[in-house]
Parts: structure tokens; sequence; C-alpha cells
């Protein structure tokens, strides 16, 4: 069997050689009890330990935020890897040759122009940084005073400069870089026939992933230019500005010293550099570019206190919402910083100091609150027409909070803001409420036609014979009973061992399949076997009164006397078996 490109006995060896416990150990402190071993979730904060390691099945859970996986799935999230990049860096590990297999040699040649790509960047920056200490590199030097930055900032974001168009086209071709690898890496493009440094002539700031592999480059022109001041190279195989963090590494080394309980998120790489110099080391930023569901996938790896530190404009003022509207179902602790005493946080810094920024900090309100005040400043409450607009603006936000226990304390922000009485509110906020359309990873479902089908039982039978519990009845015939469930029958049908059912394509976005694979049986305690038979039965019972309904309405719509005998025939038979619990309809060895 293949799964995402390999044979299941190679997946399956090279999770027996990296064994989850040993490899999580390297990224948590693990406790054992019992048969499993428990940590702080790494993907969500917390301060009790949930996070639970499987050593026998080599699975993890979280018992908090629900994340499940592999050793693969592992280092996926905790390394930012795409699949393949993770077998490869797990077979590395053990010693593992990867073999051929469809998709893997096309890995293969994708992963060595990767590599040359890299490569050519890490020198490129490296000269870069060279260049800055040059004496060509006056202006440079002039402009790294002005800004105060000491050889600190310098190393830690590895800053350079580029003293002209052709100095980089020379230097990497000779370290053997071809024209194509150059253009390719986004570091130079053909013009007039002839390759020109894409940031020639600008103070030169790198751009590093997880890894501390330099992937691209942003610049700042130093002089007075027609061209935008702040300049990326081009996107390529290794960088994609929708889904790079600058200042990703730092915050990584942050987290691996445990020294990380919030990221604060800016506009640009000079707030980011401003914020580390002044000691607030969690900054990072979006590559000047609008923040994407990518950007927020890397941050939650990290940490889910997210701080908004936007400027003090209507730049930063939209950024805020927009950001607020992208974080709102992202299961984070989001938060928005007001600024003061100046336009950005390094204007804030230079005026007041880090003491003032480290307060307002501290004072960050949650985004809802943030909210309130933009509607409330955006109309004229004294204005019947206006309050009425911002009611009718407000309750929209409120009701995306999706529960009614959530809208009571900031409906009672709305009422002393607007002298509305409450129940008002909560009539009005049911009426918007009621249009939410709901959006899950596959569909959208409006909550208004939901038809709410208690999958407790299936998911309780599928789980015990997922888990090959010893208490399943094999005269059972499952494909019959729980014919909705054939692709998941399919998979139990195929005895894996649970952590290959994360190989399977498409597998950990099937929250169902996850659920079944995650079960908790010890909500169950000592009553695991009755409550097999219970959802057996509860299962079988919805389906013969299903059939009775259908024979009933056929009965009824018949006049074939014959036909109507052979009917009622059949619709003594079931409600006999209906009376009697009896499970005959469903007999037959799995």
């Amino acid at each position: 069997m293949q799964n995402k490109g390999f044979q299941s006995d190679f997946l399956g060896e090279l999770k027996r050689k990296n064994n989850l416990v040993d490899i999580a150990s390297n990224y948590l402190k693990l406790e054992q009890k019992g048969r499993r071993f428990w940590a702080c979730c790494p993907f969500h904060s917390e301060k009790t330990a949930s996070f639970a390691i499987n050593a026998d099945e080599g699975i993890y859970f979280c018992f908090g935020c629900k994340e499940s996986g592999d050793v693969i799935k592992f280092i996926e999230k905790m390394e930012s890897l795409d699949f393949m990049d993770a077998v490869k860096l797990l077979a590395e590990r053990a010693g593992m040759q990867i073999p051929e297999s469809f998709g893997a040699q096309q890995h293969k040649e994708v992963q060595q122009k990767k590599n040359r790509i890299l490569s050519a960047l890490d020198f490129a920056y490296k000269h870069y940084m060279e260049n800055l200490y040059s004496k060509d590199a006056k202006v440079a030097q002039d402009y790294i005073k002005l800004r105060k930055f000491t050889r600190h900032e310098l190393e830690d974001f590895k800053i350079g400069y580029s003293k002209n168009w052709t100095d980089i086209v020379d230097y990497l071709k000779s370290k053997g870089f071809t024209e194509e690898e150059i253009i390719d890496a986004g570091i130079a493009s053909k013009k007039d026939n002839r390759l020109i440094d894409c940031i020639g002539g600008r103070l030169v700031f790198p751009i590093f992933n997880s890894f501390n592999e330099c992937i691209g480059f942003s610049a700042r022109a130093l002089e007075k230019t027609d061209f935008a001041k702040y300049k990326n190279t081009a996107e390529t195989l290794v960088f994609q500005k929708g889904r790079v963090v600058f200042g990703i590494n730092l915050l990584k080394a942050q987290k691996q010293q445990q020294l990380l309980n919030k990221i604060i998120l800016v506009e640009g790489q000079m707030d980011v550099i401003a914020m580390h110099k002044s000691g607030f080391k969690s900054a990072v930023a979006c590559m000047g570019t609008a923040l994407t569901k990518d950007h927020i996938a890397e941050l939650k790896k990290y940490n889910r206190n997210i701080y908004l530190c936007f400027d003090n404009d209507s730049a930063g003022e939209k950024a805020n919402i927009r950001a607020i509207e992208m974080f709102r179902n992202e299961d984070v602790n989001l938060k928005v910083v007001k600024l003061s005493e100046g336009k950005d946080p390094d204007e804030v810094l230079n005026n007041v100091g880090k003491e003032k920024l480290s307060e307002m900090i501290e004072n960050a309100i949650p985004y809802m609150e943030y909210l309130i005040e933009y509607y409330k400043n955006k109309y004229d409450l004294d204005d019947a027409e206006q309050k009425g607009k911002f009611v009718k603006d407000i309750l929209k936000e409120i009701s995306k909070l999706g529960s009614p226990t959530l809208f009571e304390p900031y409906l009672e922000k709305i009422r002393d803001i607007t002298n509305i009485p409450i129940e008002i509110l909560r009539r009005d906020i049911e009426k918007t409420d009621n249009q939410i359309v709901y959006k899950t990873s596959n569909t959208e479902i409006s909550n208004q036609n939901v038809d709410k089908i208690d999958e407790k039982a299936p998911k309780f039978l599928l789980a015990s014979l997922l888990h090959k519990k010893k208490y399943v009845d094999e005269n059972i015939d499952y494909q019959k009973l729980l014919v909705e469930y054939a692709k998941y029958l399919e998979i139990i049908n195929q005895n894996l061992p649970l952590s290959s059912v994360f190989d399977i394509e498409g597998a950990s976005e099937d929250k169902f399949l996850m659920d079944i694979v995650n079960f908790n049986f010890a909500d169950f305690k000592d009553n695991e076997e009755r409550t097999f038979r219970e959802c057996i039965w509860k299962v079988a019972e919805a389906k013969l009164k299903k059939y009775q309904e259908e024979l009933n309405e056929e009965y009824k719509n018949c006049e074939d006397l014959n036909k109507r005998g052979d009917i009622a025939r059949k619709l003594g038979r079931l409600a006999l078996q209906i009376k009697n619990k009896s499970l005959e309809e469903f007999n037959g060895r799995r």
C-alpha cells in the first residue's frame, strides 16, 4: 500500500527507528504517568500538562487544543516542515535511505534545486555583511549610526550592504553559481542582457526561516530614489511573502529557551529590530504584506498569545481590523496594543523609552474591547441614527463570538455606552446570530438549517473497532450496520497500526477520523462493554425505525392487496424485532 508517496513498510520502519517519546523529549519536558508521557502542549499555551504521548502506539494527542499525530506530524509542526521534508529529516536521523518511490524522485530533484538556492543565498548574505564594514559603505554606516544599531542588532539580524549592481553577481559566479541559479535565488535579474543585483545600493536585511536558513532579502534605500524605499527580492522556490514571518528564527530560539510568553506582531522589519534592541525579543513582522492564514499557522506553532502592535495611524487601524478578522476563529488569545506618544513602536521607543512601551504592551486590550472602541469612535452616539448604526455594527461583531455566554459581558458594555436596555440588545443579537454562516474546513453550514445527527454511538463503535477492543461483537455485520461510515470501516479493516492512519492522505484533516483515533475510553471507565452493546442497539434501532417508516409509507400508497399483505408481514416482523431489541437484521461475520 502507498501512502503519501511511500510504501507503508518504509514509513513503519521510519517510525520504529524514530521513537516518538525520544524525539519529543528533545523539545519537551516529559513526565511518565502510567503508560502515557505527559507535557505542556507545544501547540498552545497552558500551565497544566494536557499533551499526552501513547508510547505503545506512537501517537500524541492534546486534550486541550485537540492536536494529534505521529512522529512525522510532530516534526512537521515543530520544525515548520512539509511531509516530505519531515520524512527526510527523520530518515537522516535514523540512517535510512529514502526509497525512489513515486513522488520521491521528483522531491529529490526539487530538493537539489532548493539546496543550490539556499547555498547561493547563504554566500550572498555573508558577503553583504562583509560589505557593511568596507570603506565603500560609508552611506550605510552613517545610517546604522543614525538608527543607533549596536553590534548585537547587526549580528542578530545579519544586516549587510549591497555596494552596487554587479558586486554580488561577480562574487557568486566566483563561487561556482550559474546565472540561472543566481536568478532562481531571487538575488539578481537580467537587464540589457546582463545580471544586476535586485537590491543594489541598499541596506540589506536577510530573511531567515525557522531553521536559520537565509531564504531572501529585504532592503532599504539609503538615498533619495524614485523607487520604493523598501524592496524585497522576488518570490522563489524557498521564499513566498505570504508565508514568511520576519524574525521567526529568533522567535523559535526564544521558545527553545522557554522565554516566550507572547508574540508581538508589528508592521515592518525596522520595528522588529528596534523592539529587539529594547529587549522585546518576541517581536516579529509579516514582511510588509497582508496577514495570511499561513502567517497565522506559523505563529501559532510558537505561542497563542498574540499582541497586535501596529502603527498608530489610519493604516494601522485598518491593519488591526483585518488582523482581528483573520485571527477570530484561530484559537488564540488576541490583544491589541494601543500606542501613544508616537506613530510606530520605533517612534514610541525614541520618544518615551522602553518602560513606557512595556506598560502599553502590558495594558493591551482584548480584541473585542478594541472593536467596541473602534466603532464607538466611528459614530456620533449623540445622533440617534448613528447610534443605531453603531449598535448594528458592534452586535454583528459580538455575534461572531458564537456563544451567548461570551456575548453577555460585551452586551453589558454596549448597554452602558448607549443606555439601551440589555433585553433589547439580547433580542437584536439573536436576530443577528441567526444569520451567521459558520465555516468548516470543507463546507459552509448555515446554523438555521443544521440537521444535527447524533454521531456519538457510531463514533464509539468505530473507535472500539479501530482500537481492537476485546468486547467487540464479531457476529455483527458492521458494513450493514454502519453503511454510512464505509470509508472508516475500510481503514479499520486494513488492521493498520494507529500511527499508520496518519500516513493516509487527508487523514489529519478528517475530524471524525481523528476523533476515533484519539477516542478517550477513560470517560467510560468500567462501562465500555455495556456502552458498546447499547451503542449497537441505538444505531440498529434507528435503522429499523427508519425502515419501518418507509414501509408504512409504501403500505399507504400501495393498491395491490398481495403486496400490501407482504408489507404488513414485514412490518409485523420489524415491530417484533424493535420490541425484543433483536439484532438479527445485522447478523453476519465481518
